[in-house]
């Protein structure tokens, strides 16, 4: 069976030890491309339709109304069916202790009988929160294996905890990387 990851990052002005700084690409992305390369996953990003403003004070203040409402933003595409996938990828910042309300739409598309989500949390501090008991709410039926959290360096993340992270899992990492 193929490995899928799924991520929803954001690019534009972000968080920074204290500083605001504008980025090109998201952090969640950066984790993402790197785990595709030592896994040979294929890559899907998360985006909303209407996505969140590029001013971090603005993004923040959409998320966090977007959480209170418990919303479901919908997106600008999703992939057709997860049936060729056994392993998912989940890539996502944490928002207000939990994950952007994107990826719950995400997440309540899909049946997740057989399926296992290894959730990545991109953040500066706060880890994975929450999430992984959000995930298994919301993706009924799915194992939620042992997430990853990687704290935001001004470099962009952590590389090689993703690679001890898989090894842990029990996942083959390409040769070369």
């Amino acid at each position: 069976m193929k490995k899928l990851i799924a991520y929803y990052s954001r690019a534009g002005e972000n968080y920074f030890s204290g500083t605001h700084r504008t980025i090109a690409v998201g952090n969640t992305e950066k984790a993402a491309r790197l785990l595709a390369e030592l896994t040979g996953a294929e890559l899907f990003h998360i985006e909303q339709k209407v996505p969140y403003s590029d001013d971090y004070d603005t993004c923040v203040a959409e998320a966090r109304r977007d959480l209170c409402a418990n919303a479901r933003p919908e997106l600008t595409a999703l992939p057709e069916s997860l049936d060729d996938y056994d392993e998912i990828y989940l890539g996502y910042p944490n928002y207000c202790g939990t994950m952007p309300m994107a990826v719950y739409t995400f997440l309540e598309h899909y049946d997740w009988q057989g399926k296992t989500i290894h959730p990545f949390c991109t953040n500066e501090g706060s880890g994975l929160s929450n999430t992984e008991q959000d995930i298994r709410r919301a993706a009924k039926g799915a194992r939620v294996a042992r997430g990853l959290s990687l704290r935001i360096v001004a470099e962009g993340v952590e590389n090689d905890a993703q690679r001890r992270w898989l090894q842990a899992a029990g996942v083959e990492v390409l040769q070369g990387h």
